[in-house]
């Protein structure tokens, strides 16, 4: 039983898993509206509000019968804010030292990483180990607000990264081009919205696919993207842009997902001594959440005849239920002695 805590940014939550089971039960408290005042995550205020909020979480946790029957906390340890990963450290290793249990250190992305598999190991435990074995090689794509990351799970459980952005990540220039229309935050949720109305071939922005078909070789880049969208404000009247939103939202979120399928589409296409036989598909974080996006990827998957897990919705942000399923599979699913392997802390005062 493992009782997982994540308090990378502007979300607190616990969780509770069960490998036979799946997961008992998640708490998540957001700070979505404590930061729409700033625009954006504010550090100081996250990490106050995660110590003020995580104690009415503990508790609804310890209401469940599963919480005595703990073995193991898991943490996230980053990426993330200091402030806000240290307040989740303190409160895993006083509750690792209270239950004499070990602590796990957990990579936020590594949660990411796994989280389309949680609905099918829910669907039947005992078949997990089997089905996963099926469908490694995965690749998968990470689109969140603070990373775009296109990543190769292996046999094993180890991990290797195909591809990566060099300056903004997908989540955030959709959130800064939202900004720039004048949408309050968080604003990828409203670009997407508004874009269902609008012609997503109203206006030609910027992709960085690289040159002659080399679309796997060139990194992630958005910077370029949203400079384009800031040029092109400029140059119209605030009410031609308030007539042309919708539009002006389609052509900037398809310019973004443009590139994600792109990018990956090569990587599928790519049959060089490189890469091995890919046998699935799989989108996670934030930003997975948008409709597009994973319409592309369906298309995506049938274009090329392989399984597409999406991450649930509820574990597409941030939240504990991913770090206590990755705690769990990399444990369980990982070689020995593979660099993907979680740390694993002794609980001390010394953490």
């Amino acid at each position: 039983m493992i009782l997982a805590i994540e308090s990378s940014c502007d979300e607190s939550a616990l969780a509770l898993f069960d490998p036979v089971r799946g997961l008992i039960g998640e708490w998540v408290h957001s700070q979505i509206a404590l930061h729409q005042t700033y625009g954006g995550v504010v550090p100081d205020l996250a990490s106050r509000e995660h110590l003020e909020r995580f104690p009415a979480l503990l508790a609804l946790a310890a209401q469940q019968r599963e919480y005595e029957a703990v073995t193991q906390i898991a943490v996230t340890y980053g990426p993330g804010l200091a402030g806000c990963l240290a307040l989740g450290l303190a409160m895993a290793e006083a509750l690792a030292l209270t239950k004499n249990v070990p602590l796990i250190g957990v990579n936020h992305l590594r949660g990411h990483v796994w989280s389309p598999f949680i609905s099918l190991q829910a669907d039947s435990p005992a078949m997990f180990t089997e089905k996963l074995r099926d469908l490694l090689p995965h690749l998968g794509l990470i689109v969140s607000g603070g990373n775009t990351i296109l990543f190769l799970l292996e046999e094993g459980g180890n991990l290797r990264v195909i591809n990566r952005t060099v300056d903004d990540a997908a989540g955030e220039a959709l959130d800064k081009g939202a900004k720039l229309l004048g949408l309050p935050y968080p604003g990828g949720p409203l670009v997407e919205q508004l874009a269902l109305k609008g012609d997503a071939k109203a206006y030609d922005f910027p992709r960085a696919l690289g040159e002659g078909g080399k679309e796997a070789a060139s990194p992630f880049s958005f910077s370029g993207l949203k400079t384009s969208l800031r040029y092109r404000l400029q140059k119209m009247s605030v009410a031609e842009i308030e007539t042309t939103k919708a539009s002006l939202c389609a052509s900037y979120q398809a310019a973004v997902i443009g590139q994600l399928v792109a990018k990956t589409e090569s990587v599928l296409d790519d049959h060089s001594d490189n890469l091995p036989l890919i046998k699935s598909l799989g989108l996670s974080g934030g930003v997975a959440n948008n409709r597009t996006l994973r319409g592309s990827f369906q298309s995506l998957a049938q274009r090329h005849q392989l399984p597409l897990l999406i991450a649930e919705p509820k574990h597409t942000g941030d939240n504990a239920g991913m770090i206590a399923f990755a705690a769990w599979a990399d444990s369980v699913h990982t070689q020995p002695f593979c660099p993907a392997q979680p740390a694993v802390f002794e609980p001390s005062l010394s953490l």
